[in-house]
Parts: C-alpha cells; structure tokens; sequence
C-alpha cells in the first residue's frame, strides 16, 4: 500500500514536471518571436538612419550648390 501511494505521487509529479517543461517550451517559442520582432525593428532603424545620413548628404550637396551659384550671382550674404 505504502508502494501504490509513493508511486501515485511520483506520477503527480511527473505530470507537473511535463506541464512546467510544456510551459517552458511555449515561454522559449514566444521568446523566440520576440528576439525576432525585436531584430527586425533593430534592422529597419538602421535602414531609417541610413536614409537620414543619405539625406543629410544631399541637403549638403545643395547648399554647396546653391552657396556656388549665389556667388556666381554676386547674391552671397
């Protein structure tokens, strides 16, 4: 009898031991997608800042410009 009851709560705790492995299991999936999300967030920022440098070099470009022609317009400050 002693035996049946041991083994009836090493059976409960197998059972709570495969629960909490099938949670951790879900936990490390969601986690995954997270990191995922997160990365590809991290990529399209570095994208967005790329554009804005790429920008920056232009509006540089056409003051360089427009300071040539004002000169050549006798029109600089």
């Amino acid at each position: 009898m002693e035996d049946n009851l041991v083994l009836e709560q090493l059976r409960k705790i197998r059972a709570e031991l495969d629960a909490a492995r099938e949670r951790d299991h879900e936990i490390l999936a969601r986690l995954g997608g997270i990191e995922t999300g997160l990365t590809r967030i991290a990529r399209d920022e570095a994208g967005n800042y790329a554009e804005v440098i790429h920008d920056r070099h232009s509006i540089d470009r056409i003051r360089e410009r427009l300071d040539r022609i004002e000169r050549r317009l006798e029109m600089a400050d």
